[in-house]
């Protein structure tokens, strides 16, 4: 599946082997966004468990390129399955677009191009985890008819334990 964007002139393409060392920089910013000081930002731990990934699964790894430069963005798509209902539901795992002028129309580009792929698997539910304070992500989902649905709360208790 490769979709290809004229007017930004980028085309998304399936990642490849040659792509994991910037997928794990985008891995690793995903980490950093949404675990802060938790995050696990190693560049060799987040390049590994990709590879691992790719090659039991490669199916739903997509990157925007634009000519022969590195890969401007990068989306992992999972399609699973409840173990209790037995529904099958798209999870969007990770979604990410270096800081560039075409930041949006890339990221548009890719979650069109995820959600071209979620209906060519025949899903009908689609998730996607974004930290509360990723205001640009939410008002991505939202812009594509993404709703809200779960919240975390989190108590950070350390400062006390000191």
């Amino acid at each position: 599946m490769d979709t290809h964007n004229e007017a930004a002139d980028f085309t998304v393409r399936p990642a490849e082997e040659h792509d994991l060392p910037r997928l794990a920089e985008f891995e690793a910013e995903i980490a950093r966004i949404s675990f802060a000081e938790d995050a696990i930002d190693d560049l060799e731990v987040q390049q590994k468990k990709l590879a691992k990934a790719m090659a039991k699964s490669p199916d739903g790894m997509f990157v925007a390129c634009r000519g022969g430069e590195p890969a401007s963005g990068w989306l992992w798509i999972t399609v699973n399955t409840n173990p209790m209902s037995g529904q099958r539901y798209a999870n969007f795992r990770s979604l990410a677009v270096a800081p560039i002028p075409e930041r949006s129309e890339v990221g548009e580009l890719l979650l069109a191009t995820g959600l071209d792929f979620v209906d060519l698997h025949g899903v009908t539910e689609v998730v996607g985890k974004v930290h509360a304070s990723n205001t640009a992500m939410r008002t991505l989902y939202r812009k594509f008819g993404f709703t809200a649905t779960h919240l975390t709360m989190k108590l950070d208790r350390r400062e006390r334990a000191e």
